[in-house]
């Protein structure tokens, strides 16, 4: 203890080191908290908004006709509501569809009375042919004489359709509520001569519609190419056993070494017709120099789809000035309007990636007809790989697109040419899209005030690739040239 008490304790000097190690402690402490607490707030926002949508009813999940049919203004229920032409006929069914012959109640009476019922005759494949020559000659805008002639910065929207009315009807509905949507021109171009589908589109009051017909359809040459001909090579016969039996086009079955199949030539030809139609033939639309907008049956659009084509118009100047397509859909699984609402990024243009709901003007069409020869004959009977390996072949300027990370355009078909599920009349997506889009409806994320442009994650090179096949035939590849010919 002596020895303690003799000796002089000297105190360290204050060097502010312990000081500091707590402070960074404390503030690193207290920045992750917040940064926790952020997260926490947005992620309980975003499923607030969610969850109180769920609880607005169970329309929202359910994919009923009745739940799906809640969602869409009482207004617009007339386009999902079917009017078939053979209604009539169903109701005299039980009368055979044949005249009713009433006797006079009177005796004697020498007199009858016949009452007939109208039943619906779908025209032949004579009149289908006369009809669609007289919609193609006569070129008729509906409803412009309310909306005013098509002005040069207003959208073209062309829209492909075959069948598949259950998907129009949900497209249409769709289109009726975006805004602006009454200063676009509306193109229907129909590869199937069908009069409920016209009945649907002639129905349409909130802007201008035209309708044009692919003239060579299956549908119109069942027998003959560019439909089924009778003598045509099967799809799997052997090149050698094909020049045997001198089929059609025996000597030039595609990279597989099968042979041509109509159904799946069509929609491509249907395309590249369509496109030279609009650019380049029809009166109202071939001197247009602003955007065309390419969509399907089985799309379904966001209310702010136009707000946002044209804000990326205007921006392709400074985001992106080698960007000659824009492109509003993409095919996600789950959908982040939180996050990429107002985001866009820019890239190479690809087909299995932006052929849904993409634009672009008349300079980039006329780039693209100039390469038809790689278009007509590159062995893929799919329009959207052609395209591309138009870009990659052909174009001096390649296609390069500008895309919308939250998407505007959505892909709600269950059923088409590639796919074929064992229900094709589900609502399920058609549920789904308008679940997201009420969403962002309702937590603000549609019609961004501004645009931000993102780096893309590091894409592989596109590598040239050979064909899917399917379109060996040379008479589809002198009938696809044809079609890209100047008519005037």
């Amino acid at each position: 203890m002596s020895k303690m008490r003799g000796r002089i304790l000297i105190p360290l000097p204050n060097t502010g080191a312990m000081g500091r190690k707590r402070n960074n402690f404390y503030m690193r402490s207290l920045f992750l908290l917040a940064l926790g607490i952020f997260g926490l707030l947005q992620y309980n926002n975003f499923n607030y908004l969610d969850s109180r949508d769920n609880v607005l009813g169970d329309a929202v999940t359910n994919d009923s006709d009745d739940a799906i049919l809640a969602m869409v203004p009482a207004t617009l229920h007339k386009y999902l509501t079917p009017h078939s032409r053979n209604h009539s006929a169903s109701g005299a069914g039980a009368l055979n569809g044949a005249a009713l012959l009433l006797n006079a109640s009177s005796p004697g009476a020498a007199t009858a009375s016949t009452i007939s019922f109208d039943v619906y005759h779908p025209p032949n494949i004579t009149e289908i042919k006369r009809q669609i020559v007289r919609y193609n000659d006569m070129q008729m805008v509906l409803n412009e004489d309310v909306f005013g002639p098509l002005q040069n910065d207003s959208v073209i929207i062309v829209v492909q359709v075959h069948t598949r009315i259950t998907y129009l009807r949900h497209l249409i509905v769709s289109l009726a509520q975006a805004r602006d949507i009454s200063k676009v021109l509306l193109v229907f171009s129909h590869d199937y001569y069908d009069d409920d589908i016209n009945d649907l589109v002639q129905q349409i009051d909130f802007c201008k519609v035209m309708q044009i017909f692919y003239p060579y359809s299956i549908q119109t040459h069942p027998n003959e190419y560019p439909g089924v001909d009778p003598n045509d090579c099967p799809r799997n016969i052997k090149k050698e056993q094909a020049l045997i039996t001198n089929c059609n086009n025996a000597m030039y079955p595609d990279l597989y070494g099968h042979y041509r199949e109509a159904k799946f030539t069509q929609t491509k030809h249907h395309w590249i017709w369509k496109a030279n139609r609009v650019f380049n033939e029809l009166e109202v639309t071939r001197y247009h120099t602003g955007l065309v907008l390419f969509l399907e049956e089985d799309h379904y659009v966001a209310e702010d789809f136009l707000y946002l084509l044209a804000m990326m118009q205007q921006r392709t100047k400074d985001l992106c000035p080698q960007c000659n397509v824009l492109s509003l859909g993409t095919y996600l699984k789950t959908f982040n309007y939180y996050t990429y609402h107002s985001k866009v990024e820019v890239m190479p243009w690809v087909s299995s990636k932006h052929n849904m709901g993409f634009a672009f003007n008349r300079t980039t069409w006329s780039n693209i007809r100039k390469c038809a020869r790689h278009f007509c004959t590159y062995d893929d009977y799919n329009w959207d790989w052609s395209l591309q390996h138009v870009s990659q072949q052909c174009l001096r300027r390649k296609l390069h697109a500008m895309i919308v990370k939250g998407p505007r355009v959505f892909h709600i078909g269950e059923c088409g040419v590639h796919h074929k599920n064992k229900n094709c009349e589900s609502n399920q997506v058609i549920s789904k899209v308008q679940h997201v889009l009420r969403i962002a409806r309702n937590s603000h994320q549609l019609f961004p005030r501004s645009l931000t442009l993102t780096v893309p994650s590091l894409m592989k090179k596109s590598k040239l690739r050979k064909g899917n096949g399917g379109w060996g035939d040379m008479r589809d590849h002198e009938l696809c040239l044809n079609m890209t010919l100047a008519t005037r």
